[in-house]
C-alpha cells in the first residue's frame, strides 16, 4: 500500500501518526479533514465562476432583452445576487439545462421605469460582488433600498464605491456619512454619469462595479484610478472582457482609466465557464498527495485569475500540462518553496501548499487580502502556526517557513478559502479539523461531497444536483 505521506517530508508528521480512513466526518459541528491513504487519481469537473455568474447577472440585469445563463453558479453568493436584483424589479427564473451542478437562469431585466418596493432592502451577505456590484444598479432605479449583510460584512471596505456614487450625484444615507454597511440609496432613476477620479488600492472591485452599471449611465463614464496601485488587475480585465462581449464600447488602452460609451447591453445566452479558482484545492490535492488532478473542459482562453495555475503549480515541483481542454496536474515527490507575488484570491490554497513544503516561501502583493471575507493574511498565520507551522505576516504577504505539523483545530473565519485551506493541510496531516465546512456554500456548496468523492472513488467523478 501506498504510505499516505508519499509526497509529504517526514518534518510534517509524527512518526507515530496512524492514517484514517478518507471521509468527510462531524465531530461535534466540526468537520474532520480527511486524511489521504494514497496519492489521488481523479478527474471532475467544478460549479460555475462565481466571478463570472455574478457579472453576468449583473449585465442580464441592465440589458436590451432577456439574458440566459447557462451552467451558472449555485451557491450563496450568487443567490444573494439574484435576490438583491429581484428587489430591483429583475425576474429571474431556473430552466433545466445541461449543467452538472444546477439548473440554467433565465434573466428579465429591470424594467427602465422601475419603482422600488416600499421597505426594499438587500442582504449582501458576505459577497463583495453583492456589496459593490449592487449600490450602482439601484442608483439607476426610483425609490429607496436600504442595504446591509453579515456582521463581517460591515468590516469591509466600501467607502470608494459610495463616494463616487455621490460625486455622482446619488443620495447615499446614513449615520454618519456611510463608507461602509449598513447604507440606503435614494434613487430618482437616472445617473449622469461622466468623470470620476476613485482611489482603488483596497479592491478591484471598486472599479468593476462602477464599470458594470456605466454604459446606463447618461454620459457612460470616464474613470481614472487615483491611488496605490490597483489589485487583482485580472478582474478588472474580466470585467472589462464581458461588457465587450455584450457590445459595450471600453477603452481601457491608458493604464489607471478606463471610459465606458453610454449604450444599450446586448441581451445574451452565454455558457459560464467552470470556477478556475474553486479547482484549486483539487489540484492542490495532486501535489498534497503525490497523485494526479484532471479537470477537461478548462477555457482557454480565459480572464479568470485562476487560469494563473499552470504557472504557480510548476513553481511547487508540479507536472501540469493542458491537451484537448484537460488540464492534468501530478504532484512531485515533495513540494518546494516558492516565492510568489500577487497570487490574489488564490493565496489561501498557495499557502495551504507552501505550509506542506519542503522549503521557505515568501508570498507578496497580497496586502489586500486583509479586507476580503476575513483579514486572510491574519487568519493564514494564525491558523498555519496553531498547527505547528512558522509563519511571519509581512507588511504585503506571508514568510511561511517548514517546520512539523501536527493536528488540530483550523478556525474557518466565515471563509470558504479557509475552510478549504484547513482541508489541503489535513491531507497530510493527521487529526485536523475545520471549524465549519459549510462556509464553502459561499462560492461551492458540493466541496465536501466532491472533496470525499476525490479520495474514495478514483476515476472520472461525477455530481448530480439535486434541485
Amino acid at each position: 500500500m501506498v504510505s499516505p505521506f508519499a509526497a509529504v517530508p517526514a518534518h510534517l508528521h509524527s512518526q507515530h501518526a496512524q492514517p484514517v480512513p478518507p471521509g468527510a466526518a462531524r465531530i461535534g459541528g466540526r468537520w474532520s479533514a480527511p486524511l489521504a491513504a494514497r496519492p489521488v487519481d481523479a478527474t471532475l469537473t467544478v460549479p460555475g465562476s462565481k466571478s463570472l455568474t455574478n457579472r453576468y447577472l449583473v449585465l442580464a440585469a441592465l440589458a436590451d432583452g432577456p439574458c440566459r445563463l447557462r451552467a451558472p453558479l449555485h451557491s450563496r453568493d450568487s443567490a444573494l445576487m439574484i435576490a438583491a436584483l429581484r428587489q430591483l424589479g429583475a425576474v429571474i427564473e431556473e430552466l433545466d439545462g445541461d449543467g452538472q451542478f444546477g439548473p440554467d437562469l433565465q434573466v428579465t431585466p429591470i424594467p427602465a421605469d422601475a419603482v422600488l418596493s416600499v421597505g426594499a432592502a438587500i442582504d449582501c451577505g458576505l459577497a463583495g460582488t453583492v456589496m459593490r456590484f449592487v449600490p450602482p444598479v439601484a442608483a439607476l432605479a426610483t425609490g429607496s433600498v436600504a442595504f446591509d449583510g453579515d456582521p463581517h460584512a460591515r468590516q469591509r471596505p466600501m467607502g470608494p464605491v459610495l463616494e463616487a456614487l455621490r460625486d455622482l450625484g446619488v443620495d447615499v444615507a446614513g449615520e454618519p456619512a456611510p463608507r461602509a454597511l449598513p447604507f440606503r440609496i435614494n434613487a430618482t432613476g437616472r445617473v449622469r454619469g461622466g468623470h470620476l477620479l476613485v482611489d482603488a488600492s483596497g479592491s478591484s472591485q471598486f472599479i468593476s462595479a462602477l464599470l458594470l452599471a456605466a454604459p446606463r449611465f447618461e454620459l457612460g463614464l470616464q474613470l481614472e484610478h487615483a491611488g496605490n496601485p490597483v489589485p487583482s488587475l485580472d478582474h478588472i480585465a474580466m470585467t472589462v472582457g464581458v461588457l465587450r462581449g455584450v457590445g459595450v464600447e471600453v477603452d481601457d488602452s491608458v493604464p489607471g482609466r478606463w471610459t465606458v460609451s453610454p449604450g444599450p447591453i446586448r441581451a445574451f445566452d452565454i455558457l459560464i465557464e467552470q470556477d478556475l479558482s474553486n479547482a484549486g484545492p483539487f489540484l492542490a490535492a495532486a501535489l498534497a498527495t503525490g497523485g494526479t488532478v484532471r479537470i477537461p473542459g478548462w477555457p482557454s482562453p480565459t480572464t479568470q485569475v485562476g487560469d494563473k495555475w499552470r504557472d504557480i503549480l510548476p513553481k511547487f515541483g508540479a507536472t501540469v500540462s493542458l491537451a484537448d481542454g484537460v488540464l492534468t496536474v501530478t504532484g512531485g515527490e515533495t513540494i518546494a518553496g516558492v516565492e510568489l507575488a500577487d497570487t490574489s484570491e488564490l493565496a489561501p490554497t498557495v499557502a495551504a501548499l507552501c505550509a506542506l513544503a519542503t522549503g521557505p516561501s515568501r508570498l507578496s502583493g497580497i496586502a489586500h487580502l486583509r479586507g476580503h471575507e476575513t483579514d486572510r493574511l491574519a487568519a493564514l498565520a494564525a491558523e498555519i502556526s496553531a498547527l505547528g507551522g512558522s509563519v511571519v505576516e509581512t507588511p504585503d504577504g506571508l514568510d511561511i517557513t517548514p517546520a512539523p505539523l501536527h493536528g488540530g483545530l483550523f478556525h474557518s473565519y466565515a471563509d470558504h478559502r479557509m475552510a478549504t485551506a484547513g482541508a489541503i493541510i489535513g491531507l497530510a496531516v493527521p487529526g485536523v479539523e475545520v471549524e465549519d465546512i459549510s462556509t464553502t456554500a459561499k462560492t461551492m456548496p458540493e466541496f465536501p461531497a466532491l472533496w470525499d468523492a476525490l479520495l474514495t472513488r478514483p476515476g472520472r467523478l461525477s455530481f448530480s444536483a439535486t434541485r
